[in-house]
C-alpha cells in the first residue's frame, strides 16, 4: 500500500503547486481577494486549481478503493497517469484553454477506471 500511499502524496504536492501557482498569479495580475475574475491570465490558472480539486474528490477514494479490490500496483500507475494528465492540462489551460483536452481525457481515463474498477472489485468481493 505504500506505493500508492506516494502516488496519492504526490497528487496533493501536484495540488499545492497549482495553489501556489493560483495564489502568486492573484498578485502579479492584480486580482484582489475574494475576486476570482478581472484578469484571463489569473483566471486560467484559477480554474487549474478549482478542476484539480474538483477531479481530486474523486481521484482519491477511487485509488484507494482500486488498490484494496483490484490490485495496488495498478492502481498507483492509473494514480501516475492521473498526475501526468493533470500537469497536461493545466499547462495546456494556462498557455490556451483549447489546449487542456489531452490531459483532460488522461483524468477522465484514470478517474473512470479506478471507479469502475473499485467498484466492481468491492462488488465482486460480497461474493
Amino acid at each position: 500500500m505504500e506505493i500508492v500511499a506516494i502516488v496519492a502524496a504526490l497528487a496533493l504536492v501536484e495540488y499545492m503547486v497549482f495553489v501556489m501557482l493560483c495564489g502568486q498569479a492573484r498578485g502579479r495580475f492584480g486580482v484582489a481577494a475574494p475576486s476570482t475574475t478581472g484578469n484571463t491570465a489569473f483566471e486560467r490558472r484559477f480554474r487549474v486549481q478549482a478542476n484539480t480539486v474538483e477531479q481530486l474528490v474523486i481521484f482519491l477514494p477511487s485509488l484507494l478503493l482500486f488498490a484494496v479490490y483490484v490490485s495496488e500496483p495498478i492502481a498507483a500507475a492509473l494514480g501516475v497517469v492521473f498526475i501526468i494528465g493533470r500537469g497536461l492540462y493545466a499547462r495546456g489551460y494556462v498557455v490556451d484553454p483549447a489546449k487542456r483536452g489531452p490531459g483532460f481525457l488522461l483524468t477522465v481515463v484514470s478517474n473512470l477506471s479506478l471507479l469502475v474498477g473499485g467498484l466492481v472489485g468491492a462488488i465482486v468481493a460480497l461474493f
